[in-house]
């Protein structure tokens, strides 16, 4: 049931337009007025919805102007729903300030959850680490994105980075320069859209791949960079990376962790890590 005097934030499809709640079309439909990003754009999944609700536009260089005049649409009693061009509204898109403008008036707001690039990608990494670090887009110009990365460098959670394509060489190349070359980096470029690729590799290994193919310095991308390694990260011996060795060489990556973990009664997790390593090494 729609909740008048209230502003929904609707998170929308990053690519494929099937990926859209039938909760969120619910209320793309019956809210009075839709506040979009770009309205041509947001203006397409409506109407690929048979959706003819009034639109809006509310982007970061009008939001704090806009917001004003969607908390008088408010106050008369109207309901509002905010969208961006693609994912969750305030995620390194416009909303944020709407979002804050709102709630300190007293009104509701209420997320509408749904697609998002960055926990997209990560659930299809295989990145056993359970902890992350979103960054969302680095600093466009060279110095001050090495500066920020530096800022990073000892974080042992996974970093991640929205990248745009005529900087995603050289965000590469300064991830080298700050993190070292062996780094682990997984590029998930143009999520849910017809050419998605999802990379793997060093990030020496990476760059090269990158360089080679102008088709991956196109469309949008996310940046997963493995953490610093921690003081505390368990050892393996030299007796249980032979065992892992020679199983990987005969079973399933998963399989000869567990029987290796088994045999030398070291760390699961360490050895899993390892087993990565060595099979990426392997493929190359």
């Amino acid at each position: 049931m729609l909740e008048k005097n209230a502003l929904y934030v609707v998170a929308t499809p990053i690519g494929n337009l099937s990926d859209i709640s039938l909760r969120a079309l619910d209320i793309l439909a019956k809210v009075d007025v839709v506040a979009a990003e770009h309205t041509q754009n947001s203006g397409y999944l409506l109407a690929a919805h048979a959706i003819r609700t009034k639109l809006i536009s509310l982007h970061q260089h009008n939001e704090m102007a806009v917001a004003g005049k969607i908390l008088a649409l408010l106050a008369s009693g109207k309901s509002v729903a905010l969208v961006t061009d693609a994912g969750t509204p305030g995620i390194s898109d416009p909303g944020a300030i709407l979002v804050k403008h709102i709630r300190a008036h007293g009104y509701p707001v209420i997320p509408i959850p749904g697609a998002n690039a960055a926990v997209c990608a990560l659930s299809v990494a295989g990145i056993v680490n359970p902890h992350f670090l979103f960054y969302g887009f680095l600093p466009t110009k060279s110095g001050l994105r090495k500066r920020a990365l530096s800022a990073l460098k000892s974080h042992p959670y996974t970093l991640v980075f929205y990248e745009a394509p005529h900087r995603i060489v050289a965000s590469v190349a300064d991830m080298i320069d700050i993190f070292g070359s062996q780094r682990e980096i997984t590029v998930a470029r143009e999520l849910t859209k017809l050419f998605e690729t999802i990379h793997t590799g060093t990030l020496e290994a990476t760059l090269v791949w990158v360089q080679a193919d102008a088709d991956q310095q196109k469309g949008e991308f996310v940046l997963l960079v493995s953490g610093a390694e921690t003081a505390d990260k368990p050892e393996i011996s030299d007796q249980a990376r032979h065992t892992l060795q020679c199983l990987l060489a005969e079973l399933p990556l998963k399989q000869a962790v567990k029987l290796t973990a088994e045999i030398t009664h070291e760390n699961k997790n360490a050895l899993y890590q390892l087993a990565l390593q060595l099979k990426t090494t392997h493929t190359r």
